[in-house]
């Protein structure tokens, strides 16, 4: 696959961060994560070798067809660099190494955000003010702002099917029966899924908890899902209305994947989740979001 179309590019001594940087991630695959000369060191399918700054990292992506050695999780746990595996761009999140030695302030920040009433509904208050810049939401009860979003995206999906002329009769999504569901709710199933497994990595990789959340409850990945509708309207949503009329009947999870991938490209996705988790969590007023 072309490098314009991926949402992550392989890592070359042209393109790894410099010392000054400290980069929350750097994804991995198709290659070998181990230790030379006391060093960490990436070696490519090709062959080619790329030393790796663990130090000056926040987090490893290792993505498909990726080996890695125990020295090298060795290594990277001593300089306080997690590690993450995920599918292929990240779209899909399998499991996260936890740090003994990691550094919890942003962690921490989130938990005291959350477990306090007042701040964790001041949060929540943000997020709706970025899906409603229009909107005085102060004193607003968080039922009545998740009664708002509700009527919201049921008049966006009304909204793009008729844009885009498509059969719709609501949401449908039953769990492990991918196929019951037409051809939009399984569209809209695949992105959502594929952005959960990005935000999933993103919010790991920053040293948040997916599993701390200010709105959704009940379910293990809250904050996930709290993050998730920020982005799902003009990511998800309006994606999978578009490509029901393109495939006709016939659904293609490689142009599924290829769409939403080429997509979270040109919304640039992670810097936009990168600026909206240190707003929301650091107490910044939230802004308009970019459509």
């Amino acid at each position: 696959m072309a490098q314009g179309t991926r949402l992550f590019v392989g890592i070359t001594r042209d393109t790894l961060p410099q010392v000054k940087d400290k980069y929350p991630f750097v994804y991995l695959e198709r290659g070998r994560l181990e230790i030379d000369d006391s060093s960490v060191k990436w070696r490519d399918a090709d062959g080619n070798v790329v030393p790796l700054p663990v130090a000056t990292l926040n987090t490893l992506l290792l993505g498909p067809g990726t080996t890695v050695t125990h020295e090298a999780i060795k290594t990277a746990a001593a300089a306080n660099c997690a590690v993450c595996w995920v599918g292929e761009d990240s779209l899909l999140f399998y499991a996260a190494g936890f740090l003994p030695t990691a550094d919890t302030r942003n962690l921490k920040q989130q938990m005291r955000l959350a477990s306090e009433p007042g701040s964790a509904l001041a949060v929540a208050r943000k997020m709706f003010a970025l899906r409603f810049p229009e909107v005085d939401l102060t004193g607003k009860t968080l039922q009545e702002m998740m009664g708002m979003e509700g009527s919201r995206v049921r008049a966006l999906y009304q909204q793009k099917a008729e844009q885009y002329q498509v059969g719709w009769r609501g949401r449908h999504f039953i769990p492990g029966k991918f196929t019951l569901s037409d051809m939009t709710n399984q569209i809209l199933t695949a992105c959502n899924a594929a952005l959960y497994g990005i935000l999933c990595s993103a919010i790991h990789a920053m040293g948040y908890s997916p599993h701390i959340g200010f709105i959704h409850s009940g379910s293990p990945l809250p904050f996930v899902y709290d993050m998730a509708d920020l982005y799902k309207a003009p990511l998800c949503i309006d994606l999978a209305f578009s490509l029901t009329r393109e495939m006709a009947g016939f659904y293609d999870k490689h142009k599924v994947s290829a769409a939403f991938r080429q997509r979270v490209i040109s919304l640039d996705l992670l810097a936009q989740v990168a600026m909206d988790l240190t707003t929301l969590m650091e107490g910044k007023r939230a802004g308009r979001r970019r459509q």
